[in-house]
């Protein structure tokens, strides 16, 4: 197919439904793969990633039963260094990529036993993390609370600024050639059992020889999707807390901190602009997005047990988003049962962690029609026997 340019083109080679970091992702790597490529999204580089804290935690995220899931995170944290330089140098825009190590800390007796177990599954995967006393804790993060009972230092577990990165995301797909239509997809198209495109909000029909549905919590919401291609994929609210550092920056966190207090996960995640980011509530409640006085006091009162000194800190932002959550919590990435469609999502608390390695798999999907070796356990067809059910328009948002 010829590659089409300019604001009108309506043909594409590829149609990404879906311009969070998933989608801008991939159809950076599709442009420049030479596809012709278009997004459709009413707002790009929006979405989860405007609430994401941004770690890149394939070692300290490591949950019982989710092994397979470990060996995706960890190729794509492998190749998290190359891409956020190569992004860097395309848009010279600064990602806020941070290879300052994470320390996961227990508080008491009952956590200090889950973080060993913890340690012991990380060791038998082969993952490098070190063992550290209390107060070897507070050696290397002055500011934790006394209590601090010992921890695990993960050297290899990184962050990002998801903001940024979905913000260089955009501007690289602008400078690539992808046009963007800045409305939302109404209803999947679908001629002689192949999909084709989408009509949008506004009665546009685009068309392509491929799309990809990568619309986060939303990608089962997208009318005209046959029920055996529906993702199952459902929206898992989060709320987030920023404070700021004044200036100037004093040391206060030189890495990102974790752990988990009364049974609920915090972390706090310390930015080079002095900005702190502590979250995150995980809720199961639908398309609701309140940001709620109990969550937020819930992540304060469990950071400030961690780290007391929080709360002199300014507090700049409250907010909440939806993370797309799957049935075994892994991403669904690749061909379905309807041709010419492909998801790419599904990618609940890793999507930022798994934008690499998702750029390029989606890339070999668009260009050869095959799903690499190291995604075989992603493709969407695992869930080909769930229940169907049906598909609503995708720009039907939560209240």
């Amino acid at each position: 197919m010829s590659r089409t340019h300019g604001p009108d083109a309506r043909a594409a080679d590829v149609l990404v439904v879906g311009g969070g970091i998933i989608g801008l992702v991939t159809a950076w790597r599709a442009a420049q793969r030479g596809l012709a490529t278009t997004v459709v999204d009413p707002a790009p580089g929006g979405g989860a990633a405007q609430v994401a804290a941004g770690m890149l935690a394939a070692v300290t995220e490591l949950h019982y039963g989710e092994e397979t899931l470990l060996g995706l995170n960890l190729e794509s944290a492998r190749r998290y260094p190359a891409f956020a330089a190569e992004l860097a140098e395309a848009t010279g825009l600064d990602l806020g990529y941070r290879q300052c190590g994470t320390l996961a800390v227990a508080l008491d007796a009952d956590d200090r036993a889950h973080l060993r177990d913890l340690h012991a599954l990380q060791l038998r995967s082969g993952l490098e993390s070190q063992w550290l006393s209390g107060r070897e804790c507070r050696r290397l993060e002055p500011m934790l609370a006394p209590g601090v009972r010992g921890g695990l230092r993960v050297d290899g577990d990184h962050q990002i600024d998801p903001r940024r990165l979905a913000a260089a995301l955009v501007a690289a797909c602008e400078r690539a050639g992808v046009i963007f239509h800045r409305v939302w997809a109404e209803e999947l198209t679908v001629v002689r059992e192949r999909a084709t495109g989408v009509r949008t909000a506004d009665g546009t029909a685009l068309t392509a020889g491929q799309v990809v549905l990568a619309g986060g919590s939303l990608s089962g919401r997208l009318a005209g999707l046959p029920g055996d291609v529906l993702p199952p994929v459902r929206p898992v609210k989060g709320q987030v807390v920023r404070l700021a550092v004044p200036r100037p920056y004093a040391p206060f966190l030189s890495r990102t901190v974790r752990a988990v207090v009364r049974g609920s996960h915090v972390y706090l995640v310390p930015r080079e602009n002095g900005e702190l980011v502590v979250g995150a509530t995980s809720e199961e409640l639908g398309w609701d997005t309140t940001v709620t006085a109990g969550g937020v006091y819930e992540l304060l009162r469990d950071a400030h047990e961690l780290v007391p000194g929080i709360t002199e800190l300014p507090l700049t932002e409250t907010r909440a988003g939806l993370r797309p959550g799957s049935p075994d919590n892994a991403p669904l990435l690749g061909p379905t049962g309807l041709d010419g469609l492909v998801l790419a999502t599904g990618h609940y608390r890793n999507g930022v962690l798994l934008t690499p390695v998702t750029g390029d798999v989606l890339a070999d999907v668009l260009t050869t029609g095959a799903l690499p070796d190291l995604a075989r356990d992603f493709s969407p067809r695992r869930f080909a026997a769930a229940t169907a059910r049906p598909a609503t328009a995708l720009s039907e948002q939560p209240a």
